[in-house]
């Protein structure tokens, strides 16, 4: 698998491929960043064009997984790497509890470890739920939206595409996120959130359009 990204949250991801013993042919690409070396932790190969990246996906793994966040950026990459004939896939950590009833995970999704994850929820494509967060009964997750760790999701809850909610945000029942949202670290929701905006504090409330 090629994981797009060699630095920050790819390093996480990386975690949960050690611990679900998914290192056969594991890569990482990055065309960023000038210091990134031939190998990450002197093991895993680092590609840095495209054109490699390409040979790779048709000649050694087909697969693709992003490790960066930003909700517009992952889109961006997915259809990058797509366009070249990458398989977008989900890496899910061992450690993440997972309901059995009515659960539908997108493809590209990161679920990190010690998720909570209960019945009757739909997550959309490319969507990171980060560590230690939680989400309740009956949510509807939009593709590439990121939740930071330790955010806690309560049932019936609807998160528009694209959006971001930090670190420690809580979002109470029955509550519609808009598209292209942002939510303040530490925000509690406790009204509908309108699209193209960004809320912060308790309870959450507008403070600009984006």
């Amino acid at each position: 698998m090629l994981i797009i990204g060699a630095k920050g949250f790819a390093k996480e991801v990386l975690e949960v491929c050690h611990q679900n013993n998914e290192l056969e042919n594991l890569a990482f690409y990055d065309d960023v960043n000038n210091d990134v070396q031939k190998l990450l932790y002197d093991k895993f190969p680092i590609i840095t064009s495209l054109e490699e990246a390409k040979n790779y996906l048709k000649n050694t793994d087909n697969r693709f997984n992003i490790g960066i966040g930003n909700p517009n950026l992952r889109k961006i990459l997915y259809n990058k790497f797509s366009q070249i004939g990458g398989v977008f896939v989900s890496t899910i950590a061992s450690t993440a509890v997972i309901g059995h009833y009515s659960n539908i995970i997108g493809s590209g999704s990161n679920i990190m470890q010690n998720v909570v994850i209960t019945n009757d929820i739909v997550i959309g494509r490319g969507v990171i739920i980060n560590q230690v967060s939680s989400i309740g009964h009956d949510v509807i997750i939009g593709d590439f939206v990121e939740i930071c760790p330790n955010v806690s999701i309560s049932g019936n809850c609807t998160i528009g595409e694209n959006t971001f909610i930090g670190t420690n945000a809580v979002v109470l029942p029955k509550i519609t996120i808009g598209k292209n949202a942002i939510i303040g670290a530490g925000s509690v929701v406790t009204k509908d959130i309108p699209d193209n905006c960004t809320a912060i504090g308790i309870p959450a409330k507008v403070i600009k359009q984006n």
